[in-house]
């Protein structure tokens, strides 16, 4: 008969001793404790990490243990999961024998996995951003490509731009009244002009002023006022 409690005891023991840093006993019933898998350091020493959290069922190994992640440091969701299904598989496989070992072991290289593919991913994206930074600056030199697309594409823009234009112009020759208006047309639809002659005459009559001195020898005028011939302008001819 298998001793289940001594075979626990005996793998708690040795992982303690493997992980003295990152491995802490939560409870003894039922026996819980968490390790910190970290990965190794990356691009700019970075690392992710996760804290694992397993429990001993009744009849471990023979059943496999509960698991959780207890806390992760820069890990996606997807990555979480990742190792969640992972440590599932690993398990299964290992079914009867003691396996905290196995599969910490299995979450350190997963989580080395990626810390290479967050390097692979920034790489894949400065690649990116210099080849669109060159390909930016081929068109800014270049121009336009001209292709057969998109040179029918602007010929029918063209040719719709010109016939509503045609529209356009049809249309405003053909309103009544575009032409030159006549005087009289003027006249009928500004009715200030039948009172600007008036207004003027005004004006000017109000600004004459008239030299009063051209008018002193007329005194001395013999103008016979009663003569009903008499005509000023006969004294003129008389001169000559």
């Amino acid at each position: 008969m298998t001793d289940y409690g001594e075979e626990q005891r005996n793998e708690l023991e040795a992982i303690e001793s493997i992980y003295p840093d990152s491995f802490t006993v939560l409870s003894e019933e039922p026996t819980s404790f968490t390790i910190t898998v970290t990965s190794d350091a990356g691009e700019n020493e970075e690392t992710v990490e996760v804290t694992l959290k397993f429990t001993y069922v009744e009849k471990y190994p023979d059943e496999p243990p509960l698991w959780e992640i207890f806390s992760q440091e820069n890990l996606e969701d997807s990555d979480t999961e990742d190792i969640l299904t992972l440590l599932k598989q690993q398990a299964e496989e290992n079914l009867g024998m003691v396996m905290i070992f196995t599969l910490v072991t299995a979450v350190q290289e997963k989580l080395n996995e990626i810390i290479d593919q967050i390097k692979n991913r920034r790489e894949e994206e400065k690649l990116r951003k210099e080849r669109e930074a060159e390909e930016a600056e081929k068109r800014a030199f270049q121009g336009t490509v001209v292709t057969i697309e998109n040179f029918l594409s602007w010929k029918a823009r063209f040719e719709q731009e010109m016939v509503e234009l045609k529209k356009k112009r049809q249309k405003e020759e053909e309103q009544p009244g575009k032409g030159k208006l006549t005087g009289k047309q003027l006249f009928e639809t500004d009715h200030n002009l039948d009172t600007s002659d008036i207004q003027f005459l005004e004006d000017v009559g109000n600004s004459v002023e008239v030299d009063e001195s051209l008018f002193q020898d007329m005194d001395d005028l013999d103008l016979e006022e009663d003569d009903p011939d008499f005509n000023p302008l006969d004294l003129g001819s008389d001169e000559d």
